[in-house]
């Protein structure tokens, strides 16, 4: 198992519409590919950066699931991101895996 972790930093202005848009849309999309069998939202309460920090995980059973999410969706998503919020975050993307 392994968890996709993408943190985003926001400017204080974008942080209400990209969290309503996240529940409403994006998630949902991520969700719809059927490659993930979970996800999680979480704001950061003690970052150091300037803004408001979110992380949004996903949990994938399998390396082969992550690989065809990011070839065949993740661009297209990310893309919807960029557009609705460019220049407005910083975002890092991440994969774990479950060791215990």
């Amino acid at each position: 198992m392994f968890l996709y972790n993408v943190t985003l930093i926001l400017e204080d202005a974008a942080a209400e519409e990209w969290l309503q848009w996240m529940q409403d849309i994006h998630i949902p999309e991520v969700m719809a590919t059927g490659l993930f069998v979970s996800n999680r939202l979480l704001k950061v309460v003690d970052s150091p950066n300037e803004g408001v920090t979110y992380c949004t995980q996903y949990v994938v059973e399998t390396l082969d699931n992550y690989n065809k999410y990011q070839e065949e969706f993740a661009p297209a998503l990310q893309a919807g991101l960029n557009e609705k919020f460019k220049n407005r975050f910083v975002a890092y993307r991440s994969l774990m895996e479950f060791v215990a």
